[in-house]
Formats: structure tokens, sequence, C-alpha cells
């Protein structure tokens, strides 16, 4: 299972990469291979500021459709539109060309609420 070490997690298998206070986020590789062949990624909260633990859209797989929970307060200020034309980038290349969305930190001391790779092994068992 690829767990890249310089990433940060969530309890609801999103990654973080963080990057001064604007923060990359997608879901894991742990986290695709549960849903399957993703269909569709929504995102309706760009230019939205949304607070930790709240949804900021949802992916559709074959069989099931998932929330996305934001792992950080921000400012959605970029979404991957290349997911649009290309949704099973999120399969293929969870922390790539899969990103979902960027958001411009509000609160970096949430950063110490996340986990770290041997955290999120720890939390999926690997």
């Amino acid at each position: 299972m690829n767990i890249p070490a310089d990433l940060k997690y969530t309890k609801d298998h999103e990654w973080i990469k963080i990057d001064g206070d604007v923060a990359t986020i997608g879901i894991t590789a742990f986290a695709q291979s549960e849903l399957g062949d993703i269909v569709y990624v929504d995102v309706d909260t760009l230019d939205e500021t949304v607070d930790k633990d709240e949804v900021f859209g949802s992916v559709e797989a074959v069989k099931t459709v998932s929330d996305l929970f934001m792992p950080l307060t921000g400012e959605v200020i970029e979404f991957n539109e290349a997911l649009e034309d290309s949704p099973e980038s999120v399969n293929s290349d969870p922390y790539g060309d899969g990103w979902m969305i960027k958001i411009q930190i509000s609160d970096t001391t949430e950063i110490d609420t996340l986990l770290d790779a041997d955290g999120y092994k720890n939390l999926i068992g690997a």
C-alpha cells in the first residue's frame, strides 16, 4: 500500500500536502481501492471557506457515493478541473494527477491534529 511519508492524513482517508499556508488534498490509495472505479468527482465549494470536518464535495464510484471531508479549515482556492474529464486519475494516481482541491489554510495549528504516515498505516492496519 502506497502511503507517502511526506504527507499528512485523516481518519476519513484524505491526504494533505502542506506547502506553507496552502494545502493540496485528495483521497488515499486505500480509499480509492475501497471505493472502486471512480466515475465522478463533485466539488461545489470553490471560493468558499469550509470548516474542518465539513463536507467539501463527493466522489462517485460505480457502486457508491462518498462524501469528502475537509481536513483543515480553509478557503477552497482551486479544483483539479482535469478530474471532470478523467475522474479515473483518482484511481490510477491518487497522490499525483488525482488530487482534488487546494485550500488556503485558515488555522495552521489544525495541522497538528492530522495523522502522519505511521499513524495512518495503524488506522488502516497496513
